[in-house]
C-alpha cells in the first residue's frame, strides 16, 4: 500500500510539474492579449457597420423630410391652380388630397427613422466608449508583459546564480585547495630531489677536472702574489727550498 501511495504521490507531483510548464504566465498573457486584440479589431468592424446604419438613417430621415415638403408644396400649388382657372377645384382636391396622404406618411417615416437615428447614435457611443475602454486594456495589459517579461529574465538569472551559489561547497573547495598545495609541495621535493641525484651522478673524471681547475687558479694566483712580495727566487718556482745549514 505504501508503494502504491508513493507511486501516485511521485505521478502527481509530476502531473502539477507538468501543469506549471504548460501554464507559462507569459505565454498565457500573450494569448490573452491577442484575444483582446482579435476581440477589440470584431468591436471596431461592428462599430463601422453601425455608423454606417447610423449614417443611411440620417439620409433616409433628411430624405423623408424633404418629401413631405415636396408633398405638401405641390398640394398648396394644386390648390393655387384650381383658384386661378387652371385645373377644377374637383381635380385639385382630389389631387391635393393625395399629396397630403403622401405628405403625412413622409412625416411618418421621418419620424421612425428619427427614433431609429437616435437609437443607432446612441449605440455608435455605447461602442465607442467601450472599444477605447478596451483599447485603454489592451496597452496597459501589454506594458505589463513587456515589465513581467523583463522581471522573469532577472528572476531567472537570480534563481540561477543563487542556485549555483547554493550549490558551491566550501568544505570540498577548501579540501581541495590542500590537496592541491600538498601536490604543488611534492612536485617541488621531488625536482630538488632530481637536482641532488644530478650532482651525484657526475663522474670522477669530472670531479677532477673540476679540482685541477680549482687548484690550478689558485695557484697562478699564489705566484702572482709571491712575485709581487719579491717572494720569488731566480730558479724555478717548482724548485724546493735548500736545505737548512748543520
Amino acid at each position: 500500500m505504501g508503494i502504491f501511495s508513493r507511486l501516485f504521490g511521485i505521478g502527481k507531483a509530476e502531473a502539477h510539474n507538468a501543469l506549471d510548464k504548460l501554464e507559462d504566465p507569459i505565454k498565457m498573457s500573450e494569448q490573452g492579449i491577442r484575444d483582446l486584440k482579435e476581440d477589440l479589431n470584431k468591436s471596431l468592424q461592428g462599430l463601422a457597420e453601425i455608423k454606417a446604419l447610423a449614417i443611411r438613417t440620417r439620409n433616409d430621415n433628411a430624405k423623408f423630410k424633404a418629401d413631405a415638403q415636396v408633398a405638401e408644396q405641390k398640394a398648396v400649388a394644386l390648390l393655387q391652380r384650381a383658384q386661378t382657372g387652371q385645373i377644377t377645384v374637383e381635380d385639385a382636391d382630389r389631387l391635393a388630397g393625395e399629396m397630403l396622404k403622401n405628405k403625412e406618411k413622409f412625416e411618418q417615416e421621418a419620424q421612425r427613422t428619427a427614433k431609429e437615428l437616435v437609437m443607432h447614435e446612441s449605440s455608435v457611443q455605447k461602442m465607442e466608449q467601450n472599444i477605447n475602454t478596451l483599447k485603454s486594456k489592451v496597452n496597459t495589459y501589454e506594458n505589463e508583459l513587456r515589465t513581467l517579461k523583463a522581471r522573469a529574465k532577472v528572476s531567472e538569472a537570480t534563481k540561477k546564480i543563487n542556485k549555483q551559489l547554493a550549490q558551491v561547497d566550501s568544505s570540498s573547495t577548501v579540501a581541495m585547495l590542500e590537496r592541491m598545495k600538498e601536490k604543488v609541495t611534492q612536485d617541488e621535493a621531488l625536482a630538488e630531489s632530481y637536482g641532488a641525484i644530478a650532482l651525484e651522478s657526475k663522474t670522477v673524471d669530472d670531479e677532477v677536472d673540476k679540482v685541477l681547475s680549482v687548484t690550478s687558479g689558485n695557484s697562478e694566483s699564489l705566484l702572482a702574489l709571491k712575485a709581487k712580495m719579491g717572494l720569488l727566487g731566480t730558479g724555478s718556482e717548482n724548485t724546493p727550498p735548500p736545505p737548512p745549514a748543520v
